[in-house]
C-alpha cells in the first residue's frame, strides 16, 4: 500500500473502502463538480442579466414613443432585454400590418405575446437550477445509503472476527460514515446555491415585469390612442 495513503487517514479510509462505497463517493464528487459548475455559470449570467435589464430600464425612463423604444432596442440588441424589445416590436408591427383597424384585438394579442415572452425569459433563467435542488436532496440520501452499506459490512466483519474490539470496529464504521460526510459536503452547498440563485431569479423577474409594464404602456397608447 502506498505510504502517502497510509499517512493520510481520510485517504486511507477511501482506499480501503469496498467498491460500492467508492462508487458512491465518486458519484458524489461528480455531483459536486456539476453543482459548482452550474452555480458559477448561472451566477455570472445573472449578474450580466441584472446589469443589462437595469441599463435598459434607465434608458426607457425618457422614452415616450415607439421610435424611442426602437432606438433603445437597437442599442442593446445583443442583450436579453434588447431581444425582448425587438421581438415585441416585431410582433406589434406584424399585427398592425395584418389588421390595421382592429386596435382592441391587436392590443389583446400584443398583451398575450408580452406575457408569453416574459414567461419564456423567466423559464430560461430557471433552467439547470433543478440540478442543484435535486443534488441537495439526493446527495444526503446517497451518503446515507453508503453509510448503511458500510455499517452492514462492518458488523459482518465483527461477526467473522468474533471480536468487538475498537481497533476492529472503528475503521469499518469510520469508512461507512465517510459517505455521509461526503453527502453533506455536497448537499449543503447545493441547497445554499439553489436558494441564492432562486432569489436572484425573483429579482430578475421583478425587473422584467417592470420592463414589460413600461413597454406595454407605450404600446397600448400606440394601439388604442
Amino acid at each position: 500500500m502506498p505510504n502517502n495513503l497510509v499517512g493520510n487517514s481520510l485517504w486511507y479510509l477511501v482506499y480501503n473502502s469496498d467498491w460500492l462505497s467508492k462508487a458512491v463517493l465518486i458519484t458524489l464528487f461528480i455531483m459536486s463538480v456539476l453543482c459548482w459548475t452550474v452555480f458559477l455559470c448561472k451566477f455570472i449570467l445573472q449578474r450580466l442579466r441584472m446589469r443589462d435589464v437595469r441599463r435598459v430600464q434607465e434608458q426607457l425612463q425618457a422614452v415616450r414613443t415607439l421610435q424611442d423604444v426602437n432606438a433603445v432596442a437597437a442599442s442593446c440588441a445583443h442583450t436579453m432585454p434588447g431581444r425582448f424589445l425587438s421581438q415585441t416590436l416585431f410582433v406589434l408591427n406584424t399585427l398592425k400590418e395584418a389588421q390595421p383597424d382592429a386596435s382592441r384585438r391587436n392590443w389583446d394579442l400584443m398583451q398575450y405575446h408580452i406575457d408569453q415572452t416574459t414567461d419564456k425569459l423567466l423559464s430560461l433563467e430557471e433552467s439547470y437550477l433543478p440540478v442543484l435542488s435535486t443534488s441537495a436532496a439526493v446527495a444526503t440520501l446517497l451518503g446515507l445509503f453508503g453509510t448503511v452499506w458500510g455499517l452492514i459490512h462492518a458488523f459482518i466483519s465483527i461477526s467473522e472476527r468474533q471480536s468487538a474490539d475498537i481497533t476492529v470496529v472503528a475503521p469499518g464504521i469510520a469508512a461507512a460514515l465517510l459517505t455521509t460526510l461526503a453527502g453533506l459536503v455536497v448537499a449543503i452547498p447545493a441547497l445554499v446555491m439553489y436558494n441564492y440563485l432562486m432569489n436572484q431569479v425573483r429579482k430578475i423577474e421583478l425587473q422584467i415585469v417592470n420592463l414589460s409594464d413600461k413597454v406595454s404602456f407605450i404600446m397600448q397608447h400606440e394601439l388604442l390612442g
